[in-house]
């Protein structure tokens, strides 16, 4: 370590430092409040597969990186147990994976906003009955919604158990990659959360 430290002195001390706050953008709402945006688009794949992406823009998410409420939905919307969209889904011969997230990368999640989107896989005959499983995706969003997080504090839990044994269990990494992901989450998260902030869930507020 102190080998270590001796480098990244020399190496990067000559940097100068302008004293400047970090940029926000949080002043341009409403990137995609444009009339191409809340359309349909149907795209021909090269290789033969049917996918349904919905996408939604949110305001930014990356202040709450101690709750991860977009990870909460995901796990909700991804989960593929009985009651579940997918298992509704595979019922009807529909579907045969779906998720849901943000990738949490500079394009998703940003100072101005935050990518939220549901990728559903079809079969054939999911894809001639594209419209009926959009419909169910959101009616299933709308249930979330209305009943709201405060019965879910369990399932929360949960996933922060699971995230945190992910954490203490984790394969070693390419020194270099770890050290660039450091980085950027150096750009993300308070000091004391750089090594920890990208995967750990801190706080339950049902609010956020």
């Amino acid at each position: 370590l102190d080998t270590l430290e001796k480098w990244v002195t020399e190496i990067f001390s000559e940097i100068p430092n302008n004293g400047l706050p970090k940029p926000c953008f949080g002043h341009l709402t409403q990137p995609f409040d444009t009339p191409e945006f809340h359309k349909l688009y149907r795209v021909v794949p090269i290789r033969k597969v049917h996918s349904l992406n919905i996408t939604w823009a949110l305001p930014p998410q990356e202040q709450y990186y101690r709750v991860k409420p977009v990870h909460y939905i995901s796990w909700l919307v991804g989960h593929e147990g009985k009651g579940s969209v997918l298992s509704f889904l595979r019922k009807k011969f529909w579907a045969l994976a779906l998720y849901g997230g943000n990738g949490e990368t500079g394009f998703e999640q940003n100072s101005t906003y935050s990518i939220f989107s549901i990728s559903v896989t079809l079969t054939d005959e999911g894809y001639k009955h594209f419209y009926e499983v959009a419909h169910v995706v959101f009616q299933y969003v709308k249930m979330l919604q209305k009943r709201g997080p405060d019965e879910r504090q369990v399932i929360w839990e949960e996933i922060q158990k699971i995230e945190a044994n992910e954490f203490h269990y984790q394969e070693q990494t390419d020194p270099v990659d770890y050290v660039e992901s450091l980085c950027e989450n150096m750009q993300l998260f308070q000091k004391e959360d750089f090594l920890t902030g990208d995967q750990l869930l801190f706080e339950y507020k049902p609010e956020v």
